[in-house]
């Protein structure tokens, strides 16, 4: 991205990421982390349902379909919703890392519209790593894996401890995820940024 801010340059002495060994293989579906979250989660009816794979190193690949109820201007996508995508993507990059990441700063560019009924594809990677700031790009595609950009982001998230979470969310929904009996989804839930 052109222009980018000094906030989402790497410092010269950032190290670059290392995928985390038991980080899912490449190819696999990661599933949504929390049911009611509305980039991932089934639980939305009109959330974006974004589906993510792993992918080599220390990216992903992403798609979602854009709906009647995502647009702005009449039949495009809200750009919002895109920037969601973006976001929902990049924060699914931590999976990788098995880090729990919360946003830090997203800077979005909207290089062509997205009409309803578009399947947004998108691939993200992280660059660098320094100390809790993690360092990650994206860009959503049309027509393709391979098709024109249509929206691009760079993004800073920060690693976080699950008590982020505990201590700044609402207690119902909180609790509910915490006393989920199978552990692997009680964790995830906290994985992605909120």
């Amino acid at each position: 991205m052109s222009g980018t801010s000094v906030a989402l340059k790497p410092p010269a002495d950032a190290v670059k990421p290392v995928r985390h060994p038991e980080a899912p293989a490449p190819g696999e579906l990661l599933g949504a982390h929390y049911d009611h979250c509305f980039g991932c989660g089934e639980g939305q009816p009109h959330g974006l349902h974004l589906q993510a794979r792993a992918g080599e190193g220390v990216r992903i690949t992403a798609e979602f379909t854009v709906k009647a109820a995502h647009q702005g201007a009449p039949g495009l996508a809200h750009g919002g919703v895109l920037a969601t995508a973006l976001d929902e993507t990049l924060g699914s990059l931590n999976w990788l890392l098995r880090v729990i990441a919360v946003t830090g700063r997203l800077e979005t560019d909207f290089v062509r519209p997205v009409p309803v009924d578009t399947v947004l594809h998108l691939d993200a990677e992280v660059t660098a790593v320094h100390g809790r700031k993690i360092y990650s790009w994206a860009t959503g595609r049309i027509g393709g894996p391979d098709g024109p950009v249509a929206v691009r982001a760079e993004a800073l998230f920060i690693e976080v401890k699950v008590d982020h979470f505990i201590e700044n969310g609402r207690p119902a929904e909180i609790q509910a995820a915490m006393a989920d009996p199978d552990q692997t989804k009680r964790v995830r839930a906290f994985e992605v940024n909120p």
